[in-house]
């Protein structure tokens, strides 16, 4: 069973606690990781992306001289693609990326990606964060402390009420992220360096993905 060190806000431990192996102890899969990962960047894309073809441009479909006589190439529409302001041959338009993934996958890609940084040594286990008001140098000043300050930081919060203070003072730093339980996905976890979290949001952490 994986163990880990709690700390307080200065860094000094204060206790230990036992993780579930199911959760922080499997084996890391790294193409499923791969995969759910692709899965949430793909279903962003907004698909917006659009052109006109010819049948959508302004323009007189009336053909512009007669085919034959006037020593110019024939054409049949100003709106051919060949002119300037026609429509567009084989461009972009909207497209809707959306896929699913199973939530099984999901779930255990989650728990390998939360294993591979407990054993990287990435996760940060706090007794609590005491931000009492919603001033970012509060929070620069806990993560000075706790010796982060160079690397970037995913904050993992559970939703209760008492943390909006965590949110408020840590939306103007550039390298901190701050995610809700609920909100929680792969391409986060593994895209900041550390993740940083209390003791009440581990245990709902083991609630959630046991």
């Amino acid at each position: 069973m994986p163990e880990i060190e709690i700390i307080d806000c200065h860094r000094k431990i204060v206790g230990k606690i036992n993780l579930k192996s199911e959760i922080f102890g499997v084996e890391i899969n790294k193409p499923l990781i791969h995969e759910v990962v692709v899965n949430y960047l793909t279903n962003k894309r907004s698909g917006t992306a659009s052109t006109k073809t010819r049948g959508l441009v302004s323009g007189s479909g009336r053909k512009p001289w007669r085919q034959k006589g006037t020593g110019r190439a024939r054409v049949g529409s100003i709106r051919s693609p060949l002119w300037r302001g026609g429509g567009t041959v084989f461009g972009p338009m909207p497209k809707d990326y959306y896929y699913r993934v199973p939530k099984k996958k999901k779930w255990l890609a989650m728990n390998s990606a939360l294993s591979s940084k407990l054993s990287a040594g990435e996760l940060i286990v706090l007794d609590r964060i005491e931000i009492p008001e919603h001033r970012t140098k509060l929070m620069v000043s806990m993560l000075k402390d706790l010796g982060i300050t160079e690397e970037s930081i995913l904050i993992l919060i559970h939703g209760d009420m008492a943390e909006k203070n965590i949110l408020l003072a840590s939306r103007n730093i550039p390298n901190v992220s701050v995610v809700r339980l609920d909100s929680l996905n792969v391409y986060d976890l593994l895209r900041h360096q550390k993740v940083l979290m209390t003791l009440e949001t581990i245990k709902k952490i083991e609630e959630i993905f046991s």
